[in-house]
Order: structure tokens, then sequence, then C-alpha cells
């Protein structure tokens, strides 16, 4: 079952069940769209794979599957990340 984390990773900015700025790589590492566009350039920091858009849970089942409260927040070390970003920056996800 997907975990629906609560907060970007990086910047912390609220990400709740039914965002719509929420990204996911597909280790359900989460991050906000502008640090996956602006700061991360599609490049997951954790594991160098891509991101897509986290779905949606329907409201009606958040009592029996609830999003998680745990906040992951490990904001991203630009200097240890820039291998990484180097490597696989404009290279299709799928190609990594």
């Amino acid at each position: 079952m997907l975990e629906i984390k609560p907060v970007c990773e990086n910047c912390g900015k609220l990400l709740p069940y039914n965002s719509s700025e929420a990204m996911i790589c597909t280790f359900e590492c989460t991050f906000c769209k502008d640090c996956v566009d602006n700061v991360l350039f599609n490049v997951c920091p954790n594991c160098g794979g891509g991101f897509e858009k986290r779905p949606v849970r329907p409201g009606n089942l958040l009592q029996k599957y609830p999003a998680s409260k745990t906040e992951y927040l490990k904001p991203v070390d630009a200097e240890k990340f820039k291998s990484m970003l180097d490597k696989y920056k404009g290279t299709d996800p799928a190609k990594r």
C-alpha cells in the first residue's frame, strides 16, 4: 500500500493526501513539485530515479487506510547531490 507522506522531504512543504503538488519516485520518496522541478531536476537524491505525480487517496478510504503522519524531512545536501545530478540530469529516468 502506498504510504502517503505528509511533507516534502526537502523543504517541509505540507503535502496532504489530496495534494496536487506531491511527487514520488519508485521508492515513494516524496517531494513537492517545486523542489522536483527547481532543485532536483527530476532526479531523486536518494535513488537516482525520476518522479511522477503521487496519486490522491480517495477521502472515503482515509479512515481505513490513513495517510502517514511520519515526516521524512531530510533536506538535500547540494554538494553530495551534485555528482548524482550531473550523472542523471537530462537523462530519461527509464534509461538511468
